[in-house]
């Protein structure tokens, strides 16, 4: 296994419907070594690896979608070591000293290695006379493979990889704003805020733009006369109807009060310009996978332990870890017809669990500002089927969608919220994000925040 296993880069320009994935792959649930747990693919998506690590306040950096890992390195080290690369629970130790004969034992001859300055001996060492300058690493980056201990080899590469996927950025100009999508070219036509002001929160900027839009008399619309695509099936557009979605996107209460549709409030929770608040959110995603296997109204009614019967039985309900690898981890679990235990919460299996200690103070926090203070038990029932928001760049090439990859469209994905907003206001969903109920889309509004959708789209490389 390596990175580019769930995480493709180029592999697939030739490919239909291939293009750059922005360190995406095809799959739902990507394949990962059999080791006869049961366990054949990741338990969700792979997310595109594209901005992944934006900078943003420090006790809000959480990575994986159940907010598991609070650095780059750490998610790094646990994917070098876990299971998607075919260790068990146990077996870190292994891990480690694989990893680390790895990289003593490359002798250089490999076609990588041919091309990026040698074995990796020699390109950690950073003192090799025959590695070109661009090759040369710096010294916070370089260790001895003969000298160094597993550990320190396995922390060094783990380094290299993190900075590698810390730059991963989209395209951006020099003060820092999004230039290469129809819609980021819209903008700047119209002299339109690109983010927000000095001072200005991402709501105020989003309240701000929709204010700016509908005083815009005369809009001067992107066509291929201002670009094209070379890695998207698309025209390179932003007119009318993706004007009309972006509008859709941006509006939400209190800007529309009685509105009965028109309203996607989408930027309540993907904010401008990121698209994303890296918070966390039950979009009932996990409820419609779950009830499409076992029946409607399933979920409802699936018993989830609260804090004090989990914390006396880590085994019985948590994922596995070193400390506990017979742990059974029911709920963090591929769902599947023939086993109604098995679902994945998402957030439930990290917050307040002992075995993944470094994000428990950010998460704690992060609650407490979306939900109110309250008990472990309260916090913990608000946690079922949260997962982190994701970014809406260039979606086009990162498809399918959401965690558990339940479609492969655009369209398919807003209307799926058009109809949770249902459910959410009839309170047939789950601990729905209250957000949820505050949309109200009809079928020309779907079509238009689609259009829009998909003018976000730019030709990363």
């Amino acid at each position: 296994m390596n990175c580019r296993a769930c995480h493709l880069v180029d592999e697939h320009l030739d490919t239909p419907g291939g293009g750059v994935r922005t360190y995406a792959d095809f799959a739902g649930r990507s394949p990962i070594p059999d080791r006869g747990d049961g366990h054949e693919t990741t338990l969700r998506n792979s997310p595109s690896l594209v901005n992944s690590a934006l900078p943003r306040p420090s006790k809000r950096f959480f990575l994986h979608l159940d907010g598991e890992f609070r650095s780059t390195r750490d998610l790094v080290t646990a994917t070098l070591t876990g299971r998607n690369y075919g260790w068990l629970p146990g077996e870190q130790d292994l891990a480690i000293a694989h990893v680390a004969s790895v990289l003593r034992g490359d002798d250089g001859t490999g076609t990588l290695a041919q091309e990026f300055g040698g074995s990796y001996a020699a390109v950690l060492s950073g003192k090799d006379p025959s590695l070109p300058p661009e090759l040369v690493l710096p010294g916070k980056f370089r260790i001895n493979a003969a000298k160094a201990s597993d550990k320190q080899l396995v922390k060094a590469a783990a380094r290299l990889i993190s900075a590698y996927v810390d730059q991963l950025r989209f395209s951006q100009d020099g003060d820092g704003h999004y230039n290469a999508s129809p819609y980021d070219l819209f903008l700047a036509a119209n002299a339109l805020p690109s983010a927000p002001e000095k001072n200005e929160t991402p709501q105020e900027y989003a309240a701000h733009l929709a204010a700016a839009l509908d005083a815009l008399q005369a809009p001067d619309y992107i066509d291929a006369s201002d670009g094209a695509f070379d890695f998207h099936d698309q025209a390179f557009v932003f007119g009318a109807e993706e004007l009309e979605g972006l509008k859709v996107f941006l509006r939400g209460p209190p800007q529309a009060p009685g509105a009965t549709s028109g309203v996607g409030n989408c930027a309540a929770c993907h904010l401008l310009p990121d698209m994303t608040d890296f918070a966390f959110h039950n979009t009932g995603a996990t409820q419609r996978e779950y009830d499409d296997l076992h029946g409607s109204g399933a979920f409802e009614l699936l018993p989830v332990p609260a804090w004090a019967e989990r914390k006396a039985d880590f085994d019985a309900f948590l994922p596995p870890t070193a400390k506990h690898p017979a742990a059974l981890g029911p709920f963090a679990s591929v769902p599947v017809a023939d086993d109604p235990s098995k679902v994945d919460l998402g957030l439930w299996n990290v917050l307040f669990n002992p075995d993944v200690p470094k994000p428990q103070h950010g998460l704690r926090q992060l609650i407490g500002k979306s939900f109110g203070k309250g008990s472990k038990t309260e916090q913990l029932g608000k946690a079922i089927a949260l997962f982190k928001t994701p970014s809406l760049r260039d979606l086009g090439q990162s498809g399918p969608y959401l965690h558990n990859a339940l479609f492969g469209t655009l369209p398919d994905v807003v209307g799926f919220y058009s109809e949770v907003s249902v459910l959410a206001r009839a309170g047939q969903l789950r601990n729905a994000d209250p957000r949820l109920a505050e949309i109200f889309l009809d079928g020309a509004d779907e079509q238009a925040l689609a259009a829009f959708l998909a003018a976000l789209a730019e030709d990363y490389s």
